[in-house]
């Protein structure tokens, strides 16, 4: 049976971004500080550190992401502590801790959490009426899964 989580008003959203990608991510957080401001940014290292210094604002900082702050993001997403995430990763190019990018990825769609990784989407995600209010997600059940017999 699958369960309901709330999402609250102001929405926990993780901030990442790969090397190439940075650039890109502070443009669109630029863009769009004004509603970033109303939620809880939390971001890998070295994108925290320049989130917080453009928008003039706190961002909660992992550490980076091939250190093992794309793990950590993850945990927090396994833990019901992030809502949204927003990945601007690059496709093109190979990466050393491409093993936990993969993993953070499957982690936001195994919890059924907001997923962006490119700009048109979290702009959707960003500025769809739902992200200003309380929203009602479905929680995978993962019950069989978790009680069944191992041989």
């Amino acid at each position: 049976m699958n369960t309901i989580r709330t999402l609250g008003k102001r929405k926990r959203i993780a901030l990442v971004a790969h090397d190439n990608k940075k650039k890109d991510l502070l443009e669109w957080a630029r863009h769009n500080a004004v509603i970033l401001a109303k939620h809880e940014l939390i971001a890998t290292g070295t994108t925290g550190k320049l989130l917080e210094e453009m928008l003039d604002r706190p961002v909660k900082k992992v550490l980076s992401g091939p250190l093992g702050g794309d793990q950590q993001i993850g945990a927090m997403i396994a833990e019901g502590k992030i809502d949204v995430l927003i990945f601007f990763w690059d496709p093109m190019e190979a990466q050393p801790h491409d093993s936990d990018v993969k993993a953070l990825l499957r982690l936001g769609v195994a919890w059924n959490i907001l997923l962006a990784c490119d700009r048109a989407t979290a702009d959707f995600i960003l500025t769809s009426p739902l992200m200003q209010e309380a929203y009602e997600t479905i929680v995978p059940d993962y019950a069989g899964y978790l009680n069944r017999k191992v041989v």
